[in-house]
């Protein structure tokens, strides 16, 4: 806990607060280093080997803990299945438990989310409302032009309300959220006469270039992340699984969304983005080795392409063979085992970028067919996870070879950087003072009665994981302790670049 000083009303401390005692995770870092932590304003001040504690207002014993930089989580679904207004602050509370810090959700028009079509002039301003005093840690979105309004409002998002990201569903074309649609624009919310096909996703591309074109300062921060599959493919494999019927749950699925429907759009995606001289690309939740394959093809193909490559905890410590079967339903879908083991060795290897949790909480009523709870295509697409992600990637990447510090680039500064958080994601004088201290020999057991989450479920149940978080700091402010959240929602909107 932390202790008040005694202090002299001559000798002002210095510092705001001292965490003490803590191994020191600097993504950018050859190793971990032993010391202290000073924070002063909400922001790192000073990290040395000894600092004395005379020099704060207070001081914490990091009880020789590692001190990794907050979790920047940089895929989430907040308010997808829920009202936004209570996503917010269930789902932002099991993300504190996990050691993120900054969250940052995917969000459109259309069916889910806020339900309601039109400009994003008018909706974007409710979901800041609607999320405004409701997060317990940082937040930020990223939104999806769905049709041609939507494109012409990219500069007005950049410039007013600090957007720098943006999405396209590649699969949305014959496609709803869980399964095949047949009516598009419905879905979509858009009107009859808009396609959301491949001719859009060119000219959303073409409307963000004109975006980095128009803000020169900013168009490092600018980027376009995809969901990559391949509408008619899915459609057809589908029907197929279905109708033969001999493969069942996550098997199925997996089938009926094969990886070659990942690579083929992951194909399309990049030569679009050469077409249209959009250099920031995000091939977001890679799950198989011909997805993998297929971005790094293309990054050879086009390496004036500055394509960064996301995986998943979902995706990484679940198979096929998994227990929770319809209660890991997620798009893309979880894969083989050795689909799984491939992408290890590619994070080991340097080749994805971020590790990211995909958290979209989706309540065991709404997730699974109250009639044929287990029938995969009936299932929601989804779940929760960002209050495992780095205990999960801790717990499996040290057996895989991959060090602290690789961790810390993994979980915090790459997706930083990326998306435009200058002051997230590392442990450095002037940064905003986010922290999660992870113990590495706790071992543990998932049970999702204890999570923050509302769900209710995890698929990660029963897991045995090594490492846990103990505590995490926002801006210098503990806001978990010991298994408890501390305080009230103080999270901010972080309008980008940040």
């Amino acid at each position: 806990m932390a202790t008040k000083k005694a202090t002299s009303t001559a000798a002002k401390p210095r510092y705001d607060l001292l965490i003490k005692n803590v191994r020191v995770v600097r993504p950018g870092a050859a190793m971990v280093e032993q010391g202290d932590i000073a924070i002063k304003n909400g922001r790192f001040a000073k990290i040395a080997p000894v600092i004395p504690a005379e020099s704060a207002a207070q001081v914490y014993d990091g009880k020789n803990r590692l001190a990794f930089p907050g979790l920047v989580d940089p895929h989430m679904h907040t308010g997808i299945y829920s009202p936004l207004e209570q996503d917010a602050v269930t789902e932002s509370r099991a993300a504190a438990q996990g050691g993120v810090t900054s969250s940052l959700n995917y969000t459109r028009t259309g069916a889910y989310y806020l339900n309601k079509g039109g400009p994003y002039k008018k909706f974007f301003p409710e979901v800041l409302q609607l999320s405004a005093g409701n997060y317990f840690v940082d937040y930020a979105y990223h939104l999806a032009p769905m049709d041609k309004r939507h494109i012409r409002e990219i500069p007005e998002l950049v410039e007013t309300f600090g957007v720098t990201s943006f999405k396209i569903y590649m699969f949305y074309g014959s496609h709803g959220l869980h399964g095949r649609s047949a009516n598009q624009s419905e879905f979509l919310m858009i009107n009859a006469d808009e396609k959301y096909d491949i001719a859009h996703f060119e000219f959303v591309m073409r409307g963000i270039r004109k975006a980095m074109d128009r803000f020169p300062d900013k168009a490092a921060d600018i980027s376009l992340s995809l969901h990559c599959e391949t509408a008619e493919i899915m459609s057809a494999y589908s029907k197929i699984v279905e109708e033969e019927g001999t493969l069942k749950g996550l098997a199925a699925y997996s089938a009926g969304r094969p990886p070659h429907s990942e690579g083929l759009a992951i194909f399309i995606a990049s030569y679009l983005a050469n077409e249209t001289d959009l250099p920031n690309i995000n091939l977001l939740h890679l799950t198989s080795r011909k997805a993998v394959l297929a971005a790094l093809q293309m990054a050879a193909v086009f390496p004036h392409i500055n394509f960064r490559r996301e995986v998943t905890i979902g995706h990484l410590m679940l198979d096929t063979d998994s227990k929770a079967a319809a209660l890991a339903k997620v798009n893309p879908p979880i894969r083989p085992r050795d689909d799984v083991d491939y992408l290890w060795e590619q994070l080991v290897a340097g080749n994805l970028d971020w590790v990211c949790s995909d958290h979209a909480c989706c309540k065991h009523e709404m997730k699974v067919d109250k009639k044929k709870p287990g029938n995969i295509w009936l299932a929601k697409s989804g779940f929760g996870g960002t209050e495992y992600l780095l205990a999960a990637l801790v717990s499996e990447g040290r057996k895989r070879g991959l060090t602290w510090n690789q961790m810390a680039a993994l979980t915090s500064y790459n997706a930083a950087r990326r998306f435009g958080l200058h002051s997230k994601g590392d442990i450095e004088v002037g940064l905003d003072a986010d922290l999660a201290l992870l113990d590495p020999n706790e071992t543990w057991t998932v049970r999702a009665a204890d999570s923050e989450s509302q769900q209710g479920y995890t698929p990660f149940e029963g897991m045995e994981l090594s490492g846990r978080v103990k505590t995490t700091f926002l801006r210098g402010q503990r806001i978990y302790d010991d298994g408890q959240i501390i305080g009230k929602a103080s999270g901010r909107y972080l309008s980008r670049p940040y």
